[in-house]
């Protein structure tokens, strides 16, 4: 069986990695002043950045339709037999859900969605975990039952300059914990149940940091084989930063770094960093 994999644009997987591992992506909407772009294909997180910068509302979002879905898969069944549909957490976006509709009015296809539950290159992962899955030949079914089973070995953590947006966006459940003292915190947060949640009330930006390396080093330590990524909101070289200490300590972890593009640089905003990892077998 031939079997493609696909994500959409939020796994925000370096071009260089997706050719590589051959996937393909569709895009989520951003919408500036009334016209909407294609994460990704129309605009670049470094231009969406600058473009934000002079507004004075935020930008809205919105998923792939039914109808770009169907199309993809369509397009899909000319040189593969399935398709596995790799997407962010269904908790935060109806992407999935639209994955799902469009797989089963799909022909001459078998669409595999798969709700990562989580969002950005960690929900990449995924998508290069099934690629490389694929390539071995394991069928589509054995494909879905591994991903599920690394979602047990998979975390991320990050941390916003301000919750605001996350508030506005509807995409921070359990922020009454923070009411009252917005301003003055600097949360370490991470996805539950498919929802972004508080994880840490923390004060200020380098502890939040550091108490994210802690987490971190509590798997890393053991020194088994992890994948981990360093994701920023337009802050580029605190991502490096991040890399290359980290990699200094624990040379056995496999490190990337990725971007909050448009869609959720939207709801995070800019100068959000993260760190993401899975532990492999």
């Amino acid at each position: 069986m031939k079997i493609a994999v696909l994500t959409d644009s939020t796994a925000y997987i370096p071009e260089d990695i997706m050719k590589k591992h051959n996937i393909y992506m569709i895009p989520l909407n951003v919408v500036i002043e009334g016209r909407s772009y294609k994460e990704e294909v129309d605009l670049s997180w470094p231009d969406y950045y600058e473009k934000v910068k002079e507004l004075k509302e935020l930008p809205t979002t919105s998923q792939p339709s039914f109808g770009e879905f169907l199309t993809m898969y369509e397009k899909l069944a000319e040189s593969y037999d399935a398709v596995i549909s790799v997407h962010l957490s269904s908790g935060i976006s109806g992407t999935f859900s639209s994955s799902v509709s469009a797989g089963e009015m799909a022909e001459n296809i078998k669409v595999y969605p798969f709700d990562s539950e989580i969002s950005c290159m960690i929900q990449g992962f995924y998508a290069i975990e099934a690629s490389e899955l694929a390539e071995q030949g394991m069928e589509p079914e054995e494909i879905l039952q591994h991903l599920e089973a690394l979602k047990k070995r998979t975390r991320a953590y990050f941390m916003v300059d301000d919750l605001a947006h996350l508030q506005r966006g509807g995409r921070l459940s359990g922020a009454q914990a923070f009411i009252g003292g917005l301003l003055q915190i600097k949360p370490v947060l991470h996805f539950v149940d498919k929802l972004i949640v508080p994880f840490e009330k923390i004060r200020t930006r380098k502890k939040a940091l550091n108490r994210i390396y802690d987490l971190f080093a509590e798997d890393a330590g053991k020194g088994i084989p992890i994948r981990a990524v360093a994701f920023h909101a337009n802050r580029e070289e605190e991502a490096d930063e991040m890399i290359k200490e980290l990699q200094s300590k624990y040379p056995h972890v496999e490190f990337y770094k990725s971007y909050f593009g448009a869609v959720i640089g939207t709801h995070l905003g800019e100068g959000s960093l993260g760190l993401g990892w899975q532990l492999k077998e």
